[in-house]
């Protein structure tokens, strides 16, 4: 495959992902100032802080984006979630997580296919997608323990 070819289904594949960081910063902040209840306060506080590394994940794609591979951040959201109750909210977003890190290792796969295609770019781009894998996986055990899973 040529390495336009690759470079524009990367393109296509972080700014999916980019759109996901957008609207899971959102559902997070939301979703945060609906928990009340018994231990509200932590759950609040995690959540506002998964927010945060969902923003740290936006400029990650961002960066990579446009200053790697020279294209275009969306500025586009994906599909939202609503929830009620800390156990559904909690539920979606667990739910979110995983898929996030199933795409995300789609894109890790593609880069690491075409590793040659990108040799000036190459280890920044792994290191930048592998790290928010780390992260969201990180996530997936918060939101299963807050759980009880």
């Amino acid at each position: 495959m040529n390495n336009n070819n690759i470079k524009e289904q990367l393109l296509k594949m972080l700014n999916h992902a980019l759109k996901l960081e957008h609207a899971a910063r959102i559902q997070y902040l939301a979703h945060a100032e609906l928990i009340t209840g018994s231990g509200a306060e932590k759950i609040i506080e995690r959540l506002k802080e998964i927010a945060s590394d969902e923003k740290e994940h936006e400029e990650i794609f961002r960066e990579l984006i446009a200053g790697y591979l020279g294209g275009e951040p969306t500025m586009e959201l994906a599909e939202t979630f609503e929830a009620k109750g800390t156990k559904e909210i909690l539920e979606v977003n667990l739910k979110g997580e995983k898929e996030a890190v199933d795409f995300y290792k789609q894109i890790y796969e593609k880069l690491i296919e075409n590793k040659d295609s990108f040799p000036y770019e190459f280890e920044t781009l792994e290191h930048g997608i592998r790290h928010v894998i780390m992260d969201e996986q990180e996530h997936i055990i918060e939101l299963s323990l807050l759980l009880g899973l």
